[in-house]
């Protein structure tokens, strides 16, 4: 079974390169109800700082922001700082650039705003992205990193949630092209646990949308506020184009 999952692994890099030319995947749907809660965001925050603030910044977002989603001072002091001590800071990470390109190929984006501007009208929400990038990573010894993901073929960033999820091995599949036998593509066709994770699928598809949820709201935390509002703009101008009609009314009244 291990010489079989090798070989199958070795062939993993070629059929990156043929999946990534035909479009890659559909993205799955963000579980968009976890923005409205409280104890997801929270868990989401707690993930963001232990797996992702290691190498990549939320440079334009501040600590005590988290207030906003119910934490305390107290809470974010003991539980979410680990790279300074002052809540009003700045969420940045000392992971010199220069470092991180040679290692990662690329330097870390910061993820401020990366559920926002990784949106694609024909595919989804930036949230849709990066629920199924997170979901999607398998193992593949042919990249410097050992890992690969469906979304984001070549990717230079390792599965820093393996841990959680355990590793898995990507299945595809030969089919030809109907109009030119020659033409072979590698179609996707699954996932093959190879050892378990400390969640399982159900928990890890949760923790990971938890992880977004959070993400989503950094790049926007006052958008409940601007939500309503919103609506509360709309329901005055409703109101006052209503006054202003009956007004226009009266005064054109006696003219006619």
């Amino acid at each position: 079974m291990k010489k079989f999952i090798l070989s199958l692994l070795a062939t993993l890099a070629m059929a990156t390169s043929a999946f990534a030319s035909s479009g890659g995947i559909a993205w799955d749907k963000f579980p968009a109800d976890k923005l409205n809660d409280m104890a997801a965001l929270q868990n989401g925050a707690k993930l963001f700082v232990n797996y992702c603030l290691n190498c990549h910044s939320a440079a334009y977002m501040r600590y005590n922001r988290m207030r906003d989603i119910g934490l305390t001072e107290e809470q974010i002091k003991g539980n979410l700082m680990f790279a300074t001590d002052k809540v009003g800071d700045l969420m940045k990470v000392s992971l010199d650039a220069r470092q991180a390109k040679e290692w990662f190929g690329a330097t870390p984006p910061d993820l401020t705003v990366i559920a926002r501007s990784r949106a694609d009208g024909s595919k989804g929400s930036g949230a849709d992205y990066l629920y199924t990038y997170l979901r999607t990573f398998y193992r593949d010894p042919a990249k410097a990193t050992g890992w690969n993901n469906l979304v984001f073929p070549s990717v230079g960033m390792p599965h820093v949630l393996w841990e959680l999820q355990g590793q898995r091995v990507a299945k595809f599949e030969e089919e030809k092209d109907p109009h030119d036998a020659a033409k072979v593509t590698h179609v996707f066709k699954g996932f093959e646990q190879v050892t378990p994770g400390k969640l399982d699928a159900a928990g890890y598809d949760s923790a990971v949308g938890d992880l977004v949820a959070y993400l989503q709201w950094m790049g926007e935390p006052v958008q409940k506020q601007r939500v309503r509002l919103g609506v509360a703009v709309l329901i005055f101008l409703g109101l006052f184009t209503f006054i202003a009609w009956r007004l226009n009314a009266a005064y054109w009244k006696d003219i006619k």
